[in-house]
């Protein structure tokens, strides 16, 4: 059984100057590969980026709602086997639950079905 711990650190908003990076994108390349780099080094997987919203306060009663991009990484966690054990056991004691019937939410009344066939007008019978 493996584990995780995640970490979630604020994308860089701004490039990071090096000797011959010159754009503006490559700058910004260039932070995001350090900062991986870095967590990388730590033993840190990275995940993915998101965009999440965040309440914030406006003025002295209002709020606005802006968007923070994050970058999540995770990495292995050593699980003790003792820990393993007690994990698996909660496992199996949890109850399995039920699968709900399919069908009919009320039994069919027994009696003869309709014909099947062309449809008859009702006063053609009189």
């Amino acid at each position: 059984m493996q584990r995780f711990e995640f970490k979630v650190i604020p994308a860089p908003k701004r490039g990071e100057k090096a000797r011959g990076v010159k754009t503006t994108e490559d700058r910004f390349a260039y932070a995001l590969t350090t900062l991986m780099n870095q967590l990388g080094d730590e033993g840190w997987d990275y995940v993915r980026a998101d965009s999440l919203p965040c309440e914030e306060r406006s003025g002295f009663t209002g709020t606005k709602t802006t968007f923070q991009n994050v970058l999540v990484f995770r990495r292995a966690v050593e699980v003790s086997a003792m820990e393993a054990l007690q994990a698996s056991r909660l496992l199996l004691q949890q109850p399995v639950p039920t699968t709900p019937r399919l069908g009919p939410a009320e039994a069919p009344t027994p009696g003869n079905a309709p014909a099947v066939g062309p449809a008859k007008s009702d006063l053609a019978a009189e």
